[in-house]
């Protein structure tokens, strides 16, 4: 009797302890809508990207194709990785089977990619960076991709996709993907921010932490002091401070999606500041600080520039770049209090220098 018992108990552990992320999607929305199948199908797409690029990083040094560079530059200047190409070729691929999907847009390629037969019915856009951090495939460390989703607004009849060129609270989802000693999906669609690991055994993300939540301050802070001659001096001044302060723990991996997973998951502040040649920064902010910045709020955080609330920020081109402070909300706050402090000093220097 226990032999025909035990099945049955081993199953129902599965339905209570196995969400994946497509049934998780329905729940959040708690609906069955057009939209929610939607948002659900996308999701799946997603996660069935991941699942690709998670096996062909896995396979890195065994296979060709997967280390080294190509050779050639993409659109923001930078080397191409052969897995950029790849990763970028896999969203578009995966995607175009959607039905969902009219655009894609990455900062691998100048112009948005469109999908015709998509777009009499598909009224989405997916905005992503297919890896992040790919200087660390070659020495085996973590990279990410990140993902935001966008409905498409207007019929696009230029091709120019100038409806993207809004601020992050457009987004009606976002997330990424972390490659590590698992392979973890993070997602919010406006209903918190969930986490997924992936089992190979089962070919499923299945949720491992619901409603993830950053503490309020933690120790953490992430940056690159390699740039800090290159920084304005308020970024200077916070550095400093940290320096002669107990209880502060420098934490940088180069590669932003596992900075980013640490900060959430721990507490404390990620910093990719502007320097003095480059004001503007490094990070693009449809593909990389818009969905991060989502994340972040929806989790209790903040997202800064330094200067503005990053998810009010209004781009001007696809590839825009911004500065990028975010973590928890006391810490953020600390870091913007010295780039604020320094502008005051700056001003009251300038009206002391007029004559009269």
């Amino acid at each position: 009797m226990a032999d025909v018992d035990q099945p049955v108990a081993q199953e129902r552990t599965l339905d209570r302890d196995c969400t994946t992320l497509t049934r998780h999607v329905l729940q959040q929305l708690h609906s069955f809508s057009a939209e929610a199948q939607d948002l659900s199908a996308l999701m799946t797409r997603i996660a069935l990207a991941a699942k690709l690029i998670s096996r062909r990083l896995s396979r890195a040094g065994l296979v060709e194709g997967v280390l080294g560079v190509t050779g050639t530059v993409n659109v923001q200047g930078e080397s191409v990785k052969k897995m950029d190409l790849y990763a970028n070729d896999v969203f578009i691929s995966v995607f175009k089977q959607s039905g969902l999907v009219c655009r894609l847009a990455s900062e691998e390629m100048e112009k948005p990619y469109y999908i015709p037969e998509n777009c009499p019915i598909g009224r989405y856009t997916l905005l992503y960076d297919p890896i992040d951090g790919s200087s660390n495939i070659d020495i085996n460390l973590n990279i990410g991709s990140i993902f935001s989703i966008r409905r498409q607004e207007g019929d696009d009849s230029d091709g120019e996709a100038s409806d993207l060129l809004q601020n992050g609270r457009k987004q009606i989802a976002a997330g990424y993907i972390l490659y590590g000693p698992s392979t973890m999906l993070v997602y919010s669609i406006g209903t918190g921010v969930h986490s997924f690991t992936l089992d190979p055994s089962l070919g499923e993300f299945i949720l491992s932490k619901e409603n993830m939540q950053v503490p309020e301050h933690g120790p953490i802070y992430s940056v690159n002091e390699g740039n800090f001659w290159q920084w304005d001096e308020s970024i200077r001044d916070y550095i400093r401070y940290v320096h002669r302060h107990e209880g502060y723990t420098a934490r940088y991996s180069g590669a932003l999606v596992g900075d980013f997973h640490r900060i959430l998951s721990q507490g404390g502040v990620f910093l990719y500041p502007g320097t003095l040649k480059k004001p503007e920064g490094k990070l693009r902010l449809l593909y990389e600080t818009a969905p991060l910045a989502f994340l972040m709020e929806q989790a209790g955080g903040k997202a800064s520039t330094g200067t503005q609330n990053l998810m009010d920020v209004v781009p001007k081109a696809l590839h825009q770049r911004t500065p990028l402070i975010i973590g928890s909300k006391e810490d953020v706050a600390l870091v913007e209090s010295f780039i604020q402090e320094r502008a005051r000093d700056s001003e009251e220097a300038t009206i002391a220098s007029r004559p009269g």
